[in-house]
C-alpha cells in the first residue's frame, strides 16, 4: 500500500479542493466527485491515479447507499406508501424503461442493451432535486413533495435492475435468458427470506445487546458487520453486494435503532460513495465524445422528454392539477446518479461495450445539467405551457405523513416521558430519542414513537432532519450531555427553538449561552412550586402568585437566591 500513498494523497487533495468549490456554489457533490475522476482518470492529460483496490472499495459505497435506502423503506413503510407514491414511482420507472427500451431497440440496439438504456434513463437525481427545491423554497410545495417522494422511491426500484442486469451479460438465447432471469429472481427471493428471518430473530436482539453497552464504536462495528454480512450473503448466491445491503436496511428499518444506524453508517457511505463516483468519472473518455456527440444530445433529449411527459400524464391521472403535474414531471426529468451506477454494473457485466457505455454516461451527465435548469425554472415553464398562474400556494396540500409541527424530545427519562404525555394529550406529534435501550423499550411499550439515538450526535440530527422540527426539548439529566446537544442544535439549525432541562442555575446559564431559549433549573423550580403551593393554601390570589413566579424567573432567580448562590 505504501507505493500507492502518493496517489492516495493526490486523490484526497484533488477531491477536497473540487468538493469545497462545488459546495460553495451549491452544486451537488456527486458531480464534483465525477469531475475528480475525469481529472485523475487515464483518458485525460495530467496525473493518473491507479490503485488496484480502488474499485473494490468503491463498490461498498453503493452497498451502504442501498443499505441507507433500505432503512427508509422498511416493509411497513412500503405498505403505507402502496397507493399514490408507490404506484406512481413504480409506474414511472416501468413506463420509462419500456418506452426508452422500445425506442433504442428500434434504433438498432439489441434487446438486453435496450433494456439497460431504459433502466439507466429512468433514474432521476434525488440529490439535485432536493438541493434545488430547498434552495428555491419549494420543498414544502405539492409538486416538490410529490416529486421528491417519487425520486426517492426510484432508488428502491433500482434494486431489481441490479439483480437483473448482470444476468443479461451471460445469456444470449431467449430461452437461456428467461431461465437465467428466473434463477436470479429465485435467488433474490431466497436472499430476501434469509435476511427477513434473520432480521426478525437475530438483528433486533443483536442491536439490543450492543446498545446496552452504550459504546458508539461497538454500535458502528455492529452496523458494518450486519450490512457487509448481508452483502456477502447475496454475493455468495450470485447476486450483487448492493442487494444484500438493501435487504439488511429494510429489516433494520423496522426497529427503534433505525435513526442511530443511519447516523453511524453515514460517514462510511458518503466517503465510499464518493470513491464510486470518482471511479465512474475515470471511465469518461473525452476522445470518444466528438464521434458520438449527436447521439449524446439525442440521448439527453430522450431522457428529459420521456420522463417529463410520462410523469406529467401519470400524475394528472390521479386528479392533480395540470400545472402541478407538469412541474412534477419537469423535476423528475433530470438524469440520475443511480443511472450512472447501473451503467457501471452493465459495463462490468459486459452487457454493453465501452462505446455504448460512453454514450450512456455522457447522455446522463448532460441530462443532469439540463435537468437542473428545468428544475430551476419549472414554475415559469409550467405557467407558459399550461397558461395558469403559478403563484397559487400549494404548500398546504401536503402528502400524508408530513408535518411541520413535530416536536423532538431528547431523552426519554422521567422528564421526557412527562413531556411526551403532555404533547400526546394535546395531539401534538412528537418523536423522542434516548441512548438507553431500556428507556426506548419503555417508551415503545407506552405506544409512543421513541427511538434509540444519541441526541448529541450531529449525524443523528441530520438523519432525522431536525431542521424541520417545530421545537426541540432536551430533557437529558447529565449537564454535559445537555450542553453538547444544545450546542449542536444551535449550530445545525439555529431557527429551531430549543428548551432544556437544567439541574441548577449555573447549568441553566450555560445552556442559555449555548443557544437554548429557556432552561429551567430543576432545584430552584421545585422550591418555587413548593412556595407557590404554600401561598395558595394561605389564600393568596392565583394571579399574584403567577406574577411573582414570573418576576423571579425574569430576574434570573436572583430574588430567591439572595447572597447565597447555592442550589
Amino acid at each position: 500500500m505504501m507505493e500507492h500513498l502518493a496517489q492516495i494523497l493526490l486523490l484526497l487533495a484533488v477531491a477536497i479542493g473540487v468538493v469545497v468549490v462545488f459546495q460553495h456554489f451549491r452544486i451537488p457533490t456527486s458531480l464534483g466527485y465525477l469531475l475528480v475522476g475525469v481529472i485523475l482518470g487515464p483518458h485525460t492529460l495530467g496525473p493518473t491515479v491507479v490503485i488496484p483496490e480502488f474499485q473494490a472499495m468503491a463498490e461498498f459505497g453503493v452497498v451502504f447507499l442501498l443499505f441507507t435506502i433500505g432503512l427508509n423503506f422498511s416493509l411497513p413503510r412500503l405498505y403505507a406508501l402502496r397507493h399514490q407514491v408507490l404506484g406512481l414511482g413504480t409506474g414511472q420507472v416501468a413506463a420509462t424503461t419500456l418506452v426508452v427500451g422500445v425506442i433504442t431497440w428500434l434504433a438498432g440496439l439489441s434487446a438486453p442493451v435496450a433494456f439497460v438504456f431504459g433502466a439507466v434513463f429512468a433514474q432521476s437525481s434525488t440529490t439535485i432535486i432536493s438541493s434545488l427545491l430547498s434552495e428555491q423554497g419549494e420543498e414544502n410545495s405539492q409538486h416538490g413533495r410529490l416529486g421528491l417522494a417519487m425520486s426517492v422511491f426510484q432508488d428502491v426500484t433500482a434494486v431489481p435492475f441490479i439483480v437483473i442486469i448482470p444476468v443479461l451479460g451471460v445469456s444470449v438465447a431467449g430461452s437461456v435468458l428467461a431461465a437465467s432471469l428466473g434463477v436470479a429472481l429465485a435467488k433474490a427471493v431466497l436472499a430476501f427470506g434469509a435476511v427477513f428471518f434473520a432480521g426478525r430473530w437475530l438483528l433486533g436482539p443483536l442491536f439490543h445487546l450492543v446498545s446496552r453497552r452504550q459504546s458508539p464504536e461497538v454500535f458502528t462495528l455492529a452496523v458494518l458487520l450486519v450490512s457487509l454480512l448481508a452483502a456477502w450473503t447475496t454475493s455468495t448466491l450470485g447476486l450483487s453486494l448492493a442487494f444484500g445491503g438493501f435487504l439488511a436496511g429494510m429489516m433494520l428499518g423496522e426497529t427503534e435503532f433505525r435513526h442511530q444506524i443511519e447516523s453511524s453508517i453515514r460517514p462510511f457511505r458518503d466517503v465510499l460513495l464518493g470513491l464510486f463516483f470518482i471511479g465512474i468519472g475515470m471511465r469518461f473518455e473525452p476522445a470518444v465524445l466528438p464521434a458520438i456527440w449527436p447521439s449524446v444530445i439525442l440521448g439527453a433529449v430522450l431522457i428529459l422528454a420521456s420522463k417529463t411527459l410520462l410523469v406529467a400524464a401519470m400524475v394528472r391521472r390521479t386528479g392533480i392539477a395540470p400545472d402541478i403535474a407538469l412541474r412534477t414531471g419537469l423535476m423528475l426529468a433530470v438524469g440520475g446518479e443511480f443511472g450512472l451506477a447501473l451503467v457501471a454494473v452493465a459495463l462490468d457485466a459486459a452487457v454493453i461495450d465501452s462505446r455504448l457505455g460512453q454514450l450512456a454516461i455522457n447522455s446522463v451527465l448532460l441530462a443532469m445539467i439540463l435537468g437542473a435548469v428545468l428544475i430551476r425554472f419549472n414554475g415559469v415553464v409550467a405557467a407558459s405551457l399550461v397558461k395558469k398562474p403559478v403563484s397559487e400556494n400549494y404548500a398546504e396540500a401536503e402528502l400524508p405523513g408530513q408535518s411541520e409541527q413535530t416536536v423532538v424530545i431528547g431523552g426519554y427519562g422521567r422528564v421526557g416521558h412527562t413531556v411526551a404525555v403532555l404533547l400526546h394529550s394535546k395531539d401534538i406529534p412528537f418523536v423522542a430519542f434516548d441512548a438507553d435501550p431500556k428507556q426506548v423499550a419503555k417508551g415503545r411499550a407506552d405506544g409512543f414513537p421513541v427511538f434509540y439515538g444519541d441526541i448529541t450526535d450531529p449525524g443523528l440530527l441530520a438523519a432525522i432532519h431536525v431542521e424541520r422540527a417545530a421545537l426541540v426539548v432536551v430533557t437529558v439529566d447529565k449537564s454535559a450531555t445537555a450542553l453538547s446537544a444544545v450546542s449542536s442544535l444551535s449550530r445545525l439549525c439555529p431557527q429551531v427553538p430549543v428548551i432544556a432541562r437544567a439541574r441548577d442555575l449555573a447549568t441553566s446559564s450555560r445552556l442559555m449561552e449555548a443557544g437554548a431559549v429557556d432552561a429551567y433549573p430543576e432545584t430552584i423550580e421545585a422550591s418555587l412550586r413548593l412556595g407557590a403551593s404554600a401561598l395558595r393554601m394561605l389564600q393568596v390570589a392565583e394571579d399574584d402568585i403567577d406574577a411573582m413566579l414570573q418576576d423571579v424567573r425574569n430576574w434570573g432567580y436572583r430574588p430567591v437566591l439572595g447572597e447565597n448562590q447555592e442550589t
